[in-house]
């Protein structure tokens, strides 16, 4: 099982998740969020990214208020920079695009192992080592069709209902 926790897996990676590394690595992104426990979820770790995937990172903030003034300290200058709050994730979001990337940080007051993104990711994942690469380009033909990730594990596997709430009844 891949650790998730430490990106130096990408540099094993496909060419993007190559890529990934060096912008993150060369740009300090995650280095200058380690007060907020900073991990990298998503498409792009677990391989079924599609052309205008971004990079997400998810953090736990206890002080949104800082957090904010920090987010616009650290990257306000990047190229797009935007920050909102999303009241249905009682969650803070920014956006903006480094060296082809764009990155979205989500910051939420939850410890980010138990944050949905990163549960999520690590069910996908173990879903596509189990059902192999077939389905891996199912999932990937979907999303190129629309889907949301999580939508297309849901109809891959023929899950009904809220297809995040399904997926995390399938964690161990």
């Amino acid at each position: 099982m891949i650790n998730f926790l430490d990106i130096s897996y990408l540099k094993l990676g496909n060419e993007r998740q190559q890529k990934a590394y060096q912008v993150l690595t060369d740009n300090r992104v995650l280095a200058k969020l380690t007060p907020y426990h900073p991990i990298l979820v998503g498409t792009i770790p677990i391989n079924i990214d599609i052309e205008n995937s971004d990079l997400d990172i998810i953090c736990e903030v206890s002080d949104k208020n800082e957090f904010i003034y920090k987010l616009n300290a650290l990257f306000g200058s990047e190229k797009e920079f935007t920050i909102y709050e999303s009241p249905k994730f009682d969650a803070t979001k920014a956006n903006f695009i480094i060296d082809g990337f764009e990155i979205e940080i989500f910051g939420q007051n939850t410890p980010t192992t138990q944050q949905n993104a990163y549960r999520h990711m690590l069910i996908e994942h173990k879903l596509l080592l189990a059902k192999g690469e077939k389905f891996r380009l199912d999932i990937i033909g979907l999303k190129n069709q629309g889907y949301k990730t999580e939508p297309a594990f849901a109809k891959l596997l023929g899950l009904e209902g809220n297809p995040y709430e399904e997926l995390l009844k399938l964690e161990p």
